[in-house]
Order: C-alpha cells, then structure tokens, then sequence
C-alpha cells in the first residue's frame, strides 16, 4: 500500500484528523524526484558500452596486441572485478540483501560479463575443454549462479541461465529467441520443454529452502517464454492436439500463478502464448472444413478479438493494481 492509501485509510478511519491528512499529503507532493532509475540506466548502459568497446577494440587490433595480452587483460578485469565486490560485499544471507551501492552492483556486472568473455575467448582460440564447445558455457554459468547468489544480485542470476540455456543448446536472448533457433527440428522443442521444466523446478527448490525467494520470478520468468515457445513450436511442427492439452496446462499453470503472485505480467504473457496457440489450432481444424471461408472468419475474427483483448488487459490491470495497493 503506497503512502497516499495509506494516509486516506487513517482519515477515513478517523484515526487521524483533517488538518493532519492535509499536512500529510502535502509533504507527499513536496517529496523530491528520484533519479534512481536513471543513475542505474546510465550505469548499465556504460558497462554494456564498456564491454562492446574492448570487444570492437581486441577484434580489430588482435593482429598487433596478441591474444596472450588479450586473455590477460579480460582475466585482470574480471578477476579484480570480483576481488573488490567480494571486499566491499556484506555477508551472505539466504534473505533478499540490500546493495552496498550502484557502483558495486555494475562492476559485478562487468567482471561476470568479461568471465565469460575469457571462457569463451579461451575456448575459441585454445580449445581448452578439447571438442567439448559447451563446457565453455557451463562454466560460466556455474561461477555465475554462484556469484548471483552471494552477492545477491538478479542480473548475474540472468546471464548464469542465459549461458545454462546456451550449454542446452538454446539461445533465450530476447533477439536471438526467435532468429537463432531451429523451431523445424524436434530436437530444440523438446530441449527448450526440459530445459523450461528444469528452471521451474529449480526456481522452487531453492526458494522452498528461504534461499532468496525473491529469485524465483526470474527463474521463472526464463521458464515462461521457454515453455510457451516450445509448447507453439511443438503446435506448429509436431502434433496440435498433444502440445494443445500441453498449452492448456500451462496457461491454466501461469493464470493460477499470476493470481497467487499478483503478478500481472505473468498474466500478460500467459494470454498472448495462449491466444497465439488457440487461435492457431483453431482455425487450421476450421480449414480442413470450410476452406474458403475461413480467410474472412479469421480477419474478422483477428478485429474482434484484438479489441476485446486490449480491454481485458485494461480491465485486469485496474484488477491487479487494486490488489497490489491493498497490499
């Protein structure tokens, strides 16, 4: 409940008076500006700059500086890096910590970044881990999981499942979700359905056990859009009334989810893949019937239910928004 509800509930609780509430909401509205979000967005923006200049300056200069001096250099970034957040960090506590400071969470980000960097780097170019190409991301994401975890820190958590999805052999970069996987081949489908499973039930695993609970909606952020895309892959390519019923258990799963967490996004997200699936599997049964017809069902049928979509969002938003309020 923000500090405005809070304040109207009092006075209408007549446990506070008028000339009170009055003086109350008045130094609400003279509370200053945080400029959190955009300290942290210069922040991050400056590390991922930081990250993509050296890349561009080794690729171009790699002839005349050596790749021994390159390794060294990533390998002195990253390990002092790590050596000064381990310094400056507060001891580990399973529950949610507060940051020690802005500075300390983007040079987290940057020593976790450049570690996987030199892994890879080490792996391309000396094959260290021999033939076995993804080992070069376990790694990583194993070093990383654990940092995420010590230092409390969602971002790192990020990139440790991004390179375990990567050692699966999926990439779940929002860019690269679509683009770089092959939806024709079951192999990925079945994958991306394991690999989904595995972060739900290892989202909860640890969040039974009062590890950082407050990870669990990224692990199963990751896990949403892995299922519900491979779950559409398997619609498209596989079998539609299998992944169908499959589709179905997981949008009931995220509905029941989203309402428990009041998570609207979990919604959201929920609706779209089940929308996608469903109108899908319906309208190529509605082919097989009335071919011809089924052009204009559907364009109709696309108006009418886009409009009815974006007025139930609305609807659950003021739902949801209520409910967090109230909180």
């Amino acid at each position: 409940m923000n500090l405005y509800h809070l304040a109207e509930n009092l006075f209408q609780s007549q446990i506070i008076g008028e000339d009170s509430f009055k003086k109350i909401t008045s130094h609400l509205d003279k509370r200053g500006f945080s400029l959190n979000f955009e300290l942290k967005s210069f922040f991050y923006s400056g590390v991922l700059m930081l990250a993509g200049g050296l890349g561009i300056a080794v690729y171009k200069n790699i002839d005349s500086i050596g790749h021994l001096a390159v390794i060294l250099f990533i390998a002195a970034i990253s390990i002092s890096g790590f050596v000064w957040c381990f310094k400056k960090s507060k001891p580990y506590a399973p529950e949610k910590m507060d940051s020690p400071g802005m500075v300390f969470d983007y040079v987290l980000l940057l020593a976790s970044m450049t570690f996987v960097t030199l892994i890879g780097y080490l792996q391309f170019q000396y094959a260290i881990f021999g033939s076995y190409n993804s080992v070069a991301l376990l790694i990583p994401a194993l070093v990383l999981f654990f940092a995420a975890y010590y230092f409390d820190h969602l971002g790192v958590l990020s990139i440790a499942i991004t390179c375990l999805a990567g050692f699966a052999g999926i990439s779940i970069s929002p860019y690269d979700l679509i683009r770089a996987n092959n939806f024709s081949g079951t192999g990925f489908i079945y994958t991306g359905l394991f690999l989904g499973l595995f972060l739900v039930a290892a989202g909860y695993f640890i969040s039974n056990r009062g590890i950082k609970t407050h990870f669990l909606f990224t692990w199963l952020n990751f896990a949403a859009h892995l299922l519900f895309v491979s779950c559409l892959a398997g619609i498209f390519m596989i079998s539609i009334p299998v992944f169908t019923l499959l589709l179905a258990a997981l949008v009931f799963a995220g509905m029941k989810y989203a309402r428990g967490a009041n998570s609207f996004y979990i919604h959201l997200i929920t609706v779209l893949y089940g929308f996608i699936g469903f109108t899908y599997t319906a309208f190529y049964l509605l082919s097989k019937v009335i071919d011809f017809w089924v052009f204009y069902l559907a364009m109709i049928y696309l108006i009418l239910s886009s409009i009815y979509i974006i007025r139930y969002f609305k609807r659950e938003w003021k739902k949801f928004k209520s409910h967090a309020d109230v909180q």
